[in-house]
C-alpha cells in the first residue's frame, strides 16, 4: 500500500522487430520529483523475475520506461511489476500481464500475373513473431492498385 495517485499510469509494452520490447508508463498524478519507479518482469512462469537494465528517463531523472533486447516470450502471459520509492513514503505498485506486438510485414512476398487470363497469384510466408506460432492467428489484407 502507498499514497493514492503515486502508482504509474498507462503502462504498455510493445514488442517490435521480433525481439525488442519497450515498456512505457506515465508518472503517477501525485508523484513528486523525488519519486523513482522500478520495473520487474518475468517472460514465463519458468523464469526468474528480473529488473530492467536499460531505463528510459524523464527530465527529472525518473524512470518512465524500459528498453529490452533479445526478448523471447513463450506465451502471452508475461508478468510485469512496477513499484517505486520516495523519501519516507511508499509508492503504490501495479502488476500487469499485457503485451502488444507490432508485426513485421509478411516474408517472401511473390506475385505472378498472367496477361492471357488477366489473373495474378500472390503468396507469402507469415511474419516472424516473438511468440505466435499458429498461422491461423493471422489475417491478411491485400490492396491492389491499378496503374
Amino acid at each position: 500500500a502507498g499514497m493514492n495517485g503515486t502508482a504509474i499510469e498507462n503502462f504498455a509494452c510493445v514488442i517490435f522487430n521480433v525481439s525488442f520490447m519497450n515498456c512505457t508508463w506515465h508518472v503517477g498524478r501525485t508523484a513528486t520529483e523525488d519519486t523513482q519507479y522500478f520495473l520487474y518482469w518475468r517472460p514465463s512462469k519458468k523464469e526468474d523475475v528480473t529488473e530492467c537494465q536499460n531505463y528510459i528517463k524523464d527530465n527529472c531523472g525518473r524512470h518512465t520506461g524500459c528498453r529490452f533486447q533479445n526478448v523471447t516470450i513463450e506465451n502471452k502471459n508475461a508478468y510485469f511489476l512496477v513499484n517505486g520509492s520516495r523519501k519516507l513514503l511508499l509508492i503504490n505498485s501495479i502488476s500487469v500481464y499485457i503485451i502488444v506486438e507490432k508485426l513485421t510485414p509478411p516474408l517472401n512476398v511473390a506475385v505472378n500475373c498472367s496477361e492471357a487470363s488477366h489473373r495474378c497469384s500472390i503468396w507469402w510466408q507469415q511474419p516472424r513473431t516473438s511468440h505466435v506460432k499458429k498461422s491461423s492467428c493471422f489475417k491478411y489484407e491485400i490492396v491492389i492498385e491499378s496503374k
